[in-house]
């Protein structure tokens, strides 16, 4: 029981972070890089699933979930990371 309530917090415990950033409507590189940083680490675990899927036959739908759950959040922060802080190399302004 705790494990899957710790899974499932995972999930969404970055939603008070991204929340700031749409209010603020910036942030700063580091924080940016660290947003998309947690994000190829969920990037990552999906491969992992795939990985486990095929070779081990194992699936588990509570991680599966939740991984999908938490990359969604990140897609759109994915795509102004990409567009902003790659190619400007400074502080991202976010759409209000």
């Amino acid at each position: 029981v705790l494990w899957t309530f710790s899974i499932y917090l995972e999930s969404v415990a970055i939603m008070p972070q991204l929340f700031m950033l749409s209010k603020t409507g910036s942030a700063e590189t580091i924080t940016a890089h660290y947003l998309f940083a947690l994000g190829i680490y969920r990037g990552l675990y999906i491969l992992n699933w795939v990985y486990r899927y095929y070779i081990e036959d194992f699936l588990d739908i509570i991680a599966l979930v939740a991984g999908i759950v938490q990359t969604v959040l990140y897609a759109d922060f994915f795509y102004l990371y990409v567009s902003k802080v790659v190619q400007q190399k400074s502080n991202i302004q976010l759409p209000a």
